[in-house]
């Protein structure tokens, strides 16, 4: 069972960075493809940004597009999202999952909370 622990969230200002990352517990982490997704209150979740098991494909919400990045160090087992230009509509709980099959997530981490003040 692959467990993902996000961290990195907190209250910021609006155009200020933040840097999200998710470590697994195993290094089976290698072999899936991941993601991150948000949920703000009173909404569904949605996704944020894709990162294939090499790295070498991505995928990005337009919301985030040009603004967010995704990237993954396979040796440490951890993904990352950096996430610059923030604006208050990207207040949400974080989460990161992985793909087990395409277009399907059956690991997911806690959350965590990125709060954009004005």
């Amino acid at each position: 069972q692959l467990r993902l622990q996000e961290s990195g969230g907190g209250l910021v200002q609006a155009g200020d960075s933040l840097t999200l990352s998710c470590v697994a517990s195993e290094r089976s982490f290698t072999k899936h493809s991941m993601a991150w997704f948000r949920q703000a209150p009173g909404k569904e979740r949605e996704f944020v940004a894709y990162i294939s098991w090499s790295g070498a494909g991505t995928d990005y919400a337009a919301a985030v597009k040009d603004r967010f990045t995704i990237s993954r160090d396979n040796a440490k087992s951890t993904m990352y999202l950096q996430m610059d230009s923030l604006k208050p509509e990207d207040t949400a709980v974080y989460y990161c999952a992985a793909e087990t099959k395409l277009y399907e997530y059956d690991f997911w981490g806690p959350g965590t909370q990125v709060t954009v003040s004005t």
